[in-house]
């Protein structure tokens, strides 16, 4: 299942939506026609390269502009980094294509308050089949003051606390439950001489993960719920204070292998350092299953790999099956297209998208559709144990929070970025950490 870092970083850039660097602008390929026959109503696409999202939505248009003459769609394709440059300068300039691809958060609340993309509350109301059949967490990181923005669709990829099954064995030692046991498990695995917890922490994103789940494990969705809506000085909640706190007691008992802060979690060497014994724990995205089942050797198909919901933290008040990460990839309508090209965007959401043959191609590449009801179709792969755990994971958590810095502005999640490595490597206290960061809310 291997979502990487385009997909994720789409954590990161997703972004920051999840944010990526410098992007060229050329197209890599276009597939559907540029307009139907004579009286028909097109609209326009753009979308990312590389498989093996670009093969199955270039079927998924294919099949759409085959039975629908007078609805007809055009897909044009650019690199990733290329495309989040691109779109961000065509939308500016009032020439985005009729849908808009993207990850939601903090990107999309930007379009809506300026008035770039259209309310599909309104629609989806009328239309309860198109909102009832997919992931109701899906749509937090699609809802801007209230109101639907975009369409989830695609796939989900929450943040998985992973295990290495043989060195638990060994320590005779079952996975955390509690924060308390996770720092138990320090000492355990220290005194083996093996490290407890991989992070790729210099690419920063990894470590923003463990903010993540402590901040919601320790004051519930409030904490960041309060962040997103730039509440004065929301970061300094107490809660906030103590997941940090905690944070730099892991940091300081040796939780995590040393020199994490030197790798780098796009060159997989985070994984590596887990399937071969080096490492216990890693809390990491579901797509490095995939990395991890490819490059693993025997780790994967051995059984050795196992995964948890992340530990509870005494006297928290988080729900314990809320998770984080990517719920999904998203669709808007440009409020610049003509109305025609707004009913053709509307009919391809609701007869397009995640068709039995879209979720049959994602889940064969390895993928967990948003759309509830494949638990048999999932049951029926390899991966039947993983998929269905990230499946039920995503689908009945009370609040899936979008990846951090996908959620925030640009400008507020390279801050915090920046700010997490520090916290990390202590140079920062989590009161200095809340001080700088309450200086970027409302950005």
């Amino acid at each position: 299942m291997e979502h990487k870092p385009a997909s994720r970083r789409s954590f990161l850039a997703f972004a920051v939506v999840t944010p990526l660097a410098a992007w060229g602008l050329t197209a890599c390929g276009t597939s559907g026609p540029g307009g139907g026959a004579a009286g028909s109503s097109s609209a326009s696409i753009w979308s990312l390269t590389g498989a093996p999202g670009e093969t199955i939505r270039k079927d998924t248009v294919d099949v759409f502009n085959k039975a629908n003459p007078d609805n007809q769609i055009k897909l044009t394709f650019f690199q990733n980094d290329a495309f989040k440059t691109k779109i961000k300068t065509a939308i500016g300039a009032g020439e985005a294509p009729t849908m808009i691809y993207g990850w939601g958060g903090g990107g999309l609340k930007t379009y809506a308050q300026a008035n770039q993309v259209i309310d599909l509350t309104a629609w989806l109301t009328e239309n309860p089949k198109v909102k009832d059949r997919l992931f109701p967490s899906a749509f937090g990181a699609a809802t801007v003051d209230g109101k639907i923005y975009a369409l989830p669709n695609e796939t989900v990829a929450p943040i998985i606390f992973f295990y290495n099954k043989e060195l638990f064995a060994k320590a005779g030692v079952q996975p955390p439950k509690t924060w308390d046991d996770l720092m138990s498990l320090t000492t355990t695995f220290n005194d083996m001489g093996v490290a407890p917890i991989s992070l790729g922490g210099q690419s920063r994103w990894t470590s923003m993960m463990w903010l993540e789940y402590m901040f919601d494990r320790v004051g519930g969705p409030e904490v960041f719920n309060d962040i997103f809506a730039a509440k004065a000085n929301a970061w300094s909640n107490p809660a906030a204070l103590e997941a940090l706190t905690k944070i730099q007691d892991l940091v300081t008992a040796n939780g995590f292998i040393k020199g994490f802060s030197s790798i780098t979690a796009d060159s997989n060497a985070d994984q590596a350092l887990l399937y071969t014994g080096k490492a216990a724990m890693m809390l990491h995205g579901a797509w490095t299953y995939g990395g991890m089942k490819n490059d693993g050797g025997d780790f994967v198909k051995n059984g050795n790999l196992g995964w948890v919901d992340f530990p509870t933290v005494a006297g928290g008040t988080g729900d314990a099956k809320n998770t984080t990460g990517n719920p999904g990839q998203y669709m808007s309508i440009s409020a610049k297209a003509s109305g025609e090209e707004q009913a053709s965007a509307k009919k391809f959401f609701a007869e397009g998208l995640l068709t039995p043959a879209e979720v049959t191609a994602w889940i064969k590449s390895g993928a967990v559709p948003i759309v509830t009801g494949i638990e048999d179709q999932l049951a029926a792969t390899d991966d039947k144990d993983f998929l269905t755990y990230v499946y039920n994971l995503a689908k009945d958590a009370p609040n899936f929070q979008q990846s951090w810095d996908q959620a925030l502005s640009p400008t507020a999640a390279e801050a915090l970025l920046n700010n997490i490595d520090q916290l990390f490597t202590k140079s920062i206290t989590p009161e200095k950490f809340a001080s700088n960061m309450n200086a970027t809310l409302g950005q």
